[in-house]
């Protein structure tokens, strides 16, 4: 029998790195990853990641990259049209790394349909604490790169995810796991990485209660 092709909707961050390193385990081959960009096509959805670092996680991975650019109204409309795409291209399965919050499933649930795709999610229903520590357990490496300013402290940002800072999150209340909105991550190495992303700091940035951190590739110069 021939395993299944799959999309896999990609934030670039650690819990949608988690669901693609236990999708490929399962023997199912990736057909691409599916990432949302803002209206501008500058950076990507709630991560902020501009697209030459994607591209860059994308060559590491050797998996193709498919982006859709819209605004946050037409962002389902982008979103269907792209698992579309790609179920016209031989996808069977659309992957998300969505651990326990109902209305993500719902929705991702909703577009697959609206695709004729079958909707995966390797993590769901699983401790939150036992993924993040699976994670840095597999060997990936992954840096905050937004925090919510009234949730987490500003040092947070720019660190990398490691046993020591999940133990500091606990301490202080905070979702290992960032469920409740407070962080994200960009995962710049691990197993499935052919090498480690060449990324320097690029700036910093506020925007509402949010604080970003930009990367940029360390030989864009």
């Amino acid at each position: 029998m021939t395993a299944p092709l799959f999309v896999m909707s990609w934030s670039g961050g650690k819990d949608s790195c988690l669901a693609l390193w236990r999708t490929l385990q399962s023997g199912a081959r990736p057909l691409a990853l599916l990432s949302m960009l803002d209206e501008t096509g500058a950076r990507s959805r709630s991560h902020g990641i501009s697209p030459e670092v994607l591209q860059a996680q994308v060559e590491a991975l050797a998996i193709p990259l498919v982006t859709g650019s819209a605004t946050w109204g037409e962002y389902e409309a982008v979103f269907v049209a792209q698992l579309q795409a790609l179920k016209a291209q031989g996808a069977e399965m659309a992957v998300f790394g969505d651990i326990d919050l109902q209305p993500h499933r719902d929705w991702e649930e909703k577009v697959c349909a609206a695709a004729g795709l079958q909707a995966v999610l390797p993590l769901w229903q699983e401790q939150r604490l036992d993924l993040v520590r699976e994670f840095v357990d597999a060997g990936f490496v992954a840096t905050i790169v937004v925090i919510r300013n009234d949730l987490m402290a500003a040092d947070y940002l720019g660190q990398v995810l490691d046993h020591a800072l999940i133990a500091r999150m606990q301490s202080e209340g905070i979702d290992p796991c960032g469920e409740g909105g407070e962080f994200h991550t960009l995962v710049t190495a691990g197993p499935l990485f052919a090498q480690a992303l060449p990324l320097r700091e690029k700036a910093r940035h506020q925007h509402d209660k949010y604080s970003m951190l930009e990367f940029e590739l360390s030989d864009s110069i």
